[in-house]
């Protein structure tokens, strides 16, 4: 996907022909986030295949392998489909990785909160079809999205093990250290004496929960930062590369080229030209 932002709808006839195509497991660079209204999903993620019926809610991270099967039920399928790149909303995308590992789908029930996020994916639906979309309206609407889903999912979902819910709050507090320094020239060292723990243990934590290493999580963080800074400013290469605790300027090309496949300028030219068009 080279959009930043997409939004669409599965109907049961849409359904059909997806079920008619070959559809193996696969990855994207894009996050996904689905709402299920009518119908079902045959969900194949974490190497396990589950169904789940409407309504619910599945999101899938950027790179897991997965494979997505909508299904009609007494012949109706009404999906909604929100794919967002990670640069998008940058300050959500490690929440969003946390809170959906080994929880891909979440069962809701046809209540007010349920209705409210159909409306809201209608308003944001709306907003895109608009000749000139105004993305910053559209973020908005799918951060108070994001929010409602999970203050939800917080009630229905079983309470976790100490151990579990104890490195989930480690991770939340490193997100949160690390959404207030990640500009900096630190590394994993300081954000470990910030949670009074080792290197080590942090490491453990953040490979269980997002399978990164801290290392991975930070260069990952400033990349997502540099990509929102090029579409969004018109601040130099060398620039950007400063403010986010790049010493060189040709380091900061490096990773970023290593990362994304591509040099800041042709990431930021390819983005604009998708944007305007």
């Amino acid at each position: 996907m080279n959009q930043l932002f997409h939004i669409f709808k599965v109907n049961a006839e849409e359904a059909q022909r997806i079920s008619e195509v070959p559809n193996e497991p696969h990855n994207h660079n894009f996050e996904e986030l689905l709402i299920g209204i009518e119908g079902a999903l045959e969900h194949f993620i974490d190497f396990e295949t589950t169904e789940i019926q409407a309504p619910f809610v599945s999101f899938v991270t950027k790179g897991k392998v997965h494979r997505v099967l909508p299904k009609a039920v007494d012949g109706k399928c009404e999906i909604w489909g929100i794919r967002f790149k990670s640069e998008f909303i940058p300050e959500t995308t490690f929440q969003l990785y946390s809170l959906y590992h080994h929880q891909a789908n979440i069962q809701f029930e046809r209540e007010q909160c349920f209705q409210r996020l159909m409306r809201i994916s209608e308003l944001i639906f709306e907003e895109n079809q608009q000749k000139q979309p105004d993305f910053a309206i559209i973020r908005q609407l799918l951060s108070v999205l994001l929010s409602m889903i999970e203050a939800e999912r917080k009630k229905m979902l079983p309470t976790e093990n100490d151990n579990h819910k104890t490195q989930h709050l480690s991770f939340g507090n490193f997100l949160s250290i690390l959404e207030e320094n990640y500009r900096r020239p630190v590394g994993v060292e300081f954000y470990a004496e910030k949670l009074f723990m080792t290197s080590r243990n942090l490491n453990l934590i953040c490979q269980e929960i997002v399978e990164q290493s801290v290392s991975e999580i930070i260069e990952t963080r400033k990349l997502i930062e540099a990509k929102n800074l090029l579409i969004s400013t018109d601040k130099t290469i060398s620039e950007i590369a400063y403010e986010l605790g790049y010493s060189e300027n040709s380091y900061f090309s490096k990773v970023f080229k290593k990362k994304s496949g591509q040099s800041p300028s042709s990431f930021r030219d390819e983005m604009r030209n998708t944007l305007i068009s």
